[in-house]
């Protein structure tokens, strides 16, 4: 059976993949019927070649020292205007619009959920949290290659409950922390965390955007999702244990500075847990998209930002006091006089900290993908994919696109596509395009966060020479799955 797989994946063509990314297009997904088959269109194939330059820049990136988000931003608006002028042409000129605002709203979404995220890792960092537990992993006495599996544990755990983009920004940050001037434990300690995250996303309904997608599609059960969790583990493990190999056994550099919490640090991790648990919950019990609870816990976040405006002050430690002076007062309460001559907290710092190019990154990307669409190629990618290559080897196939391009939309793509496939196929899927974007630093939602917080050390080159152990870590988990869940097929 795998080897009838191997050898469909092996013939299958470039062009089948690129109908795969084409068609991952949350926009068109849900309007497929708006969408005309223009991809032989002139403009059509412009704006592939338009993508296509905008996309080679992207993986430039590290070399030619240009930010990642400028080329997809450009190439976004470029392929639009091609849309409307082909759309324009065969008098459909009035669909376009309501194609551009349903990718919008997609990016939008996206867009808060990253925002109320960093937001709060910024907080948590700014309050002292992440000096915390660096010290705590190096007085434990732990070598390099034991905090490369701790901190790859601690990420493969918390995934499933606090979502691998959170949990794979907060690892990070860790082992930089703890990783300090070696940069080789940094690169493939981020890694590290990327895989495990998400891989640990995989198998739980609040681990992954997509998990969550295809339980509310109720094409699996909440129990049913479990079925994951061992080819999950293989994932992670076999890819993590051949990097491992590479890390010499050697101890960190010891930090002399002691670290302390600042007040309200505990505070700020149990809004965040609670931002998480709302998160899920709306979504899960009220059928809200999950932005909305995310924005409401940092609602709370500023709420509790304005009593440590106005009283937390009182707490800091005079070396705080000096750092906090140093800050701008963005918050609007200029009437407020400050506690005892002490500085007053901003949030709106680490609102101003988030990573930016990262954001709008996903912007260009999804509009770019949108964009295609318009042009046919979800129908056409559909029949290719699923209609001759079969869902086993299309399943497979979406992994490796979700290596080129986000696994959300991919999801959606697929959902709308709404194949006949039995649970074990709904199940592969599920771990293919939540495990398969671990390949490329920007195949994910957690890798390219990852790439952006620790920018100029983990890059997407960086990512790219270890791609060969997460490819092998990939196909050990579709094999496992396909063993060890075969009977659900």
């Amino acid at each position: 059976m795998m080897t009838t797989i191997f050898s469909r994946l092996i013939r299958a063509t470039p062009l089948a993949m690129l109908l795969l990314v084409c068609s991952a297009t949350p926009a068109l997904a849900a309007d497929s019927d708006l969408s005309l088959d223009l991809f032989d269109h002139w403009a059509g194939i412009a704006s592939v070649v338009i993508f296509a330059i905008a996309y080679a820049l992207v993986i430039g990136e590290e070399t030619i020292h240009l930010r990642k988000s400028k080329p997809v931003m450009v190439a976004a608006g470029l392929i639009w205007f091609l849309v409307a002028i082909a759309y324009q042409q065969v008098g459909e000129s009035e669909i376009v619009g309501e194609l551009v605002r349903h990718g919008l709203l997609e990016f939008v979404e996206l867009f808060l959920f990253l925002l109320a995220a960093m937001t709060y890792i910024n907080t948590m960092e700014e309050r002292g949290v992440f000096d915390v537990l660096r010290s705590w992993l190096l007085k434990a006495g732990f070598s390099m290659r034991q905090l490369f599996w701790v901190t790859g544990a601690l990420a493969f755990v918390m995934s499933p409950i606090a979502d691998n983009l959170t949990t794979a920004l907060l690892m990070a940050t860790v082992v930089v922390a703890v990783g300090g001037s070696n940069r080789n434990f940094v690169v493939l300690g981020c890694i590290n965390v990327v895989v495990a995250a998400n891989s640990g996303g995989a198998f739980s309904p609040f681990g992954d955007i997509t998990t969550l997608m295809v339980w509310q599609a109720e094409h699996v059960e909440f129990q049913q999702f479990f079925s994951l969790l061992l080819p999950s583990l293989v994932n992670w493990l076999v890819t993590a244990g051949l990097m491992s190999l590479f890390i010499p056994n050697e101890q960190p550099d010891a930090v002399n500075e002691l670290a302390e919490l600042r007040h309200g640090a505990i505070f700020v991790v149990g809004l965040f847990v609670l931002t998480i648990t709302l998160a899920v919950a709306s979504h899960t019990l009220l059928h809200l998209p999950p932005v909305i609870g995310m924005m409401t816990g940092l609602g709370l976040l500023k709420l509790f930002g304005y009593y440590l405006q106005t009283q937390g002050g009182k707490f800091d430690s005079p070396v705080d006091r000096v750092l906090n002076e140093q800050s701008l007062s963005l918050e609007g309460d200029s009437a407020l006089p400050p506690s005892s001559g002490n500085a007053r907290y901003d949030i709106y710092l680490n609102l101003q900290r988030v990573e930016w190019d990262t954001l709008l990154f996903f912007y260009g990307i999804m509009l770019c993908v949108a964009g295609l669409g318009a042009f046919g190629y979800l129908a056409l990618g559909s029949d290719l994919l699923y209609g001759s290559l079969g869902p086993t080897t299309a399943n497979i196939l979406v992994g490796f696109a979700s290596a080129i391009f986000d696994n959300i939309p991919i999801m959606f793509a697929v959902l709308q596509m709404d194949p006949d496939m039995s649970l074990g196929q709904w199940l592969l899927i599920t771990l293919t395009a939540g495990v398969g974007g671990s390949m490329l630093a920007i195949g994910s939602a957690a890798g390219v966060a990852v790439m952006g917080q620790v920018r100029g050390v983990y890059t997407f080159f960086a990512h790219l020479k270890w791609s060969w152990a997460i490819v092998i870590g990939y196909a050990a988990s579709v094999w496992c799955h396909l063993w060890v869940n075969a009977a659900l097929f």
